[in-house]
């Protein structure tokens, strides 16, 4: 199924079950896409993340009836999936700037939120530098941390400041240290969609293991293998990864007629040297498989 396709039964699938409990899981089910790869297309395509979509859709249409003053706050938060009118009225208030009781007859102050259309003009796809290779089982040795694909793009990134200054800190123990410095920890940060709630992740800054004992706080993985495609970056971090990342969801996956992704793993290669130099170069690896 494309990629445009699948986004397009997801938005109608979400629409039809507004008033409803939906989870991660329920919702890539319907266009049969693990729940990581599914949030972080949706959220690359559309600009919000599937959480953000969902609540400003319930809170624009909470407001429509909050117009009349028929309606009790507390049946619109239960009724918009909120545990208490307090966190209805604080997430209300926070989307359209006036609580329900201000927003009573006076419609101008409604942050209008429709539902999505997804047009994408698909071009280019097949111009990405890119490669597709087969690999043996890697095994890797680095960092976890689970997050939520909401908070994910804010909090991955305090997770490496953190593995930054552990890696300049003396309070490291030689054990972790050696591990970090002859396994090349930092080379990797790898996304796993394994938990299999649709909620969270595992993420890891790793490196390749070579072997020995695994000290206290870090964590082992095998990529599996198969087929990779491996995207080339060229340019200064973050930004010439995220335009590559961009261009995968927009142009190298929509209707792409040879390859569609196998399973829930992305990898993000860095090689040594000045992230902000124009010519840094990394990767991004996506396990797929041939339609």
């Amino acid at each position: 199924m494309e990629w445009t396709q699948s986004l397009k039964l997801t938005i109608s699938y979400i629409e039809s079950h507004l008033l409803t409990e939906m989870t991660i899981q329920e919702i890539a089910d319907t266009v049969c896409l693990s729940p990581f790869y599914f949030q972080k297309g949706f959220r690359i395509m559309t600009g919000y993340s599937v959480g953000e979509y969902i609540r400003q859709r319930r809170l624009y249409l909470a407001a429509l009836e909050s117009l009349s003053g028929q309606e009790k706050v507390i049946d619109l938060a239960y009724k918009y999936g909120y545990q208490t009118p307090e966190s209805f009225t604080k997430a209300f208030i926070r989307f359209h700037g006036v609580s329900p009781a201000q927003l009573r007859g006076n419609a101008s102050k409604i942050k209008v939120f429709l539902p999505l259309k997804i047009t994408v003009t698909i071009q280019g796809g097949n111009d990405m530098d890119f490669t597709v290779q087969h690999m043996d089982p890697v095994q890797v040795i680095g960092f976890e941390k689970s997050f939520s694909e909401d908070s994910s793009y804010k909090e991955i990134p305090q997770f490496w400041s953190a593995f930054s200054e552990k890696c300049t800190s003396k309070s490291n123990s030689s054990e972790v240290q050696q591990v970090i410095d002859s396994c090349m920890v930092g080379e990797f940060g790898i996304c796993i969609d394994d938990l299999n709630d649709g909620k969270q992740f595992r993420y890891m800054i790793a490196g390749t293991y070579k072997g020995g004992p695994v000290p206290d706080g870090m964590q082992l993985y095998t990529l599996p293998a198969g087929s990779w495609a491996k995207f080339r970056c060229v340019g200064p971090m973050p930004g010439a990864l995220q335009s590559v990342n961009t261009e995968i969801f927009k142009n190298w996956l929509p209707g792409n007629p040879d390859y569609e992704i196998a399973q829930g793993i992305s990898v993000e290669w860095y090689s040594l040297g000045e992230m902000s130099s124009p010519d840094y170069e990394s990767e991004i690896w996506i396990p797929v498989k041939e339609k």
